[in-house]
């Protein structure tokens, strides 16, 4: 086994100090007892995540963002399964077609998406309802999930699929105890990807977001337009947090590694 080089070690590490700063920087200035945007030079406050209690509208905005990113996500999965499914196990006309169809939301600009889903939900008479919500968002994150569906799809062993129509299994309990246990980690890595983008999303959303079911994202984006207080790095800083403790007590309960990559997936 080759070990690498310290250049490359150095370079390993730069590349982490770049992707990690900007994090690190805005937890450091969420901490800042000043007025305005700077570092904690004169010592650590809660200034700043006290003060979220007091503005409602973004603690509703983060409930509306988790179910919409829950809600898009199980549904682009819902869909991706099947049409994975189908694309990975027949040949037919415009099966190409119908992958680029899926996947052309990602060669899409999100502010032409935002115009065009504006457009095409006020003309059908559902412009700034949660349902065109939840309909650009299944669109905008199905992508995601029928690309890492279709990875595992791909390479499927039919055979333990074939032993178990020979034993006799019906079509929901093949699918139920073989198929969907093979294709759990492409299913499962689609379905965080997409929740993650859903609930990241803010260029498409600004568009058309319903009143009554502003995200999270779109609240900060229209804050920051008229506020520089350090009230957004405290949301900010909040939402890592609550990430890194989620993501490890699915650790404990599951395992990352296990649940993403399957049984075999830290074997060698």
């Amino acid at each position: 086994m080759s070990r690498n080089g310290p250049l490359a070690l150095i370079f390993h590490v730069l590349v982490m100090v770049f992707m990690l700063a900007p994090i690190l920087i805005v937890c450091v200035v969420a901490f800042t007892p000043e007025g305005y945007l700077s570092l904690p030079t004169n010592g650590l406050s809660l200034r700043w995540f006290r003060a979220i209690a007091n503005y409602p509208e973004f603690i509703s905005a983060f409930g509306d963002s988790l179910w919409l990113a829950a809600l898009s996500s199980v549904i682009a999965v819902g869909i991706s399964v099947p049409a994975a499914l189908v694309v990975a196990r027949h040949h037919f006309p415009g099966r190409n077609i119908l992958c680029a169809l899926i996947l052309s939301p990602l060669m899409i600009p999100h502010v032409v998406l935002g115009v065009a889903f504006l457009r095409f939900f006020t003309q059908i008479g559902v412009s700034g309802t949660k349902i065109s919500l939840i309909l650009a968002h299944v669109v905008i994150v199905l992508p995601f999930a029928f690309r890492l569906t279709l990875s595992t799809t791909t390479g499927l062993d039919r055979s333990l699929e074939q032993a178990a129509i020979s034993l006799g299994a019906s079509g929901a309990t093949l699918f139920r105890r073989v198929t969907l246990p093979l294709i759990l980690p492409g299913v499962v890595s689609g379905l965080v990807l997409a929740f993650i983008n859903s609930f990241d999303e803010v260029t498409m959303t600004v568009f058309i977001a319903a009143p009554g079911a502003t995200t999270l994202p779109v609240r900060m984006f229209l804050y920051i337009q008229d506020n520089i207080d350090p009230l957004v790095t405290s949301i900010s800083a909040a939402l890592i947090a609550l990430t890194v403790i989620v993501m490890a007590v699915i650790e404990k309960l599951f395992g990352l590694e296990r649940l993403l990559a399957g049984e075999g997936g830290g074997r060698s």
